[in-house]
């Protein structure tokens, strides 16, 4: 047993089903249409200070993990027009819109989006420079969450540097709520994990290079970047 798995088994699970994979796959597919009203109003700003930060450079092999409706994968295209940049998401509808909305608007950017289980991905090792991954964790059990980080470990070059966004727990009142409404909809909401997260980072041999906290209306996010 490693190091990450043993964090992970004193890690609790704050009632959260061993996997929602199922679920959360559906609610996303049906919710792929509407999906962009949330990032306009909570998540833009954290998708803007996680590019700064992240340390990406034009002409790298890109990926970003849980692209959702593909806010964040345009800004990292656009940034990246003269390297790679590939997408994956659980569902297929919002993998779809992603590619479909990206190739749209940069023609001629080498994309590509498909529909991928980020726990199993079909990428060789040290496939990229860079990986992206926002508001994706806290969907996942803690089994999942080291699978997960395990994965971005293996299919990233070392020295290449992991950006994470997560939901903010530095607030106490959207704590309160957020507490309630992941109970009502776990599947869509998930539960919070940004205080835990960087235990488990260093856990899998990550080493933490920025941190930094954003907020946007109420919304507070907590963007990590991480070298391997």
């Amino acid at each position: 047993m490693n190091r990450l798995e043993e964090t992970a088994i004193t890690w609790p699970v704050n009632g959260m089903p061993h996997t929602l994979a199922d679920r959360t796959r559906r609610v996303y597919d049906r919710l792929a249409a509407v999906y962009p009203v949330s990032t306009m109003f909570f998540h833009s700003r954290a998708h803007l200070c996680a590019l700064g930060v992240s340390g990406l450079s034009d002409g790298m092999d890109v990926l970003e993990v849980a692209t959702g409706s593909g806010e964040m994968f345009r800004r990292l295209v656009r940034a990246n027009c003269n390297g790679t940049t590939l997408g994956v998401d659980l569902s297929p509808n919002m993998a779809a819109r992603t590619q479909r909305t990206a190739r749209h608007k940069y023609p001629a950017a080498k994309t590509h989006c498909q529909a991928v289980d980020a726990r199993h991905m079909p990428f060789r090792n040290e496939a990229f420079d860079a990986i992206f991954c926002c508001y994706l964790l806290e969907l996942l059990s803690t089994e999942d969450i080291v699978r997960t980080l395990g994965e971005f470990r293996r299919i990233l070059r070392d020295r290449g540097h992991l950006t994470l966004v997560l939901i903010g727990q530095n607030t106490a009142s959207f704590n309160a709520v957020y507490k309630v409404i992941g109970r009502l909809a776990p599947a869509f909401w998930g539960r919070q994990v940004e205080r835990r997260v960087p235990e488990l980072l260093e856990s899998a041999r990550f080493e933490i290079v920025q941190d930094r906290l954003v907020r946007q209306t109420f919304y507070p996010s907590r963007v990590l970047v991480a070298r391997k």
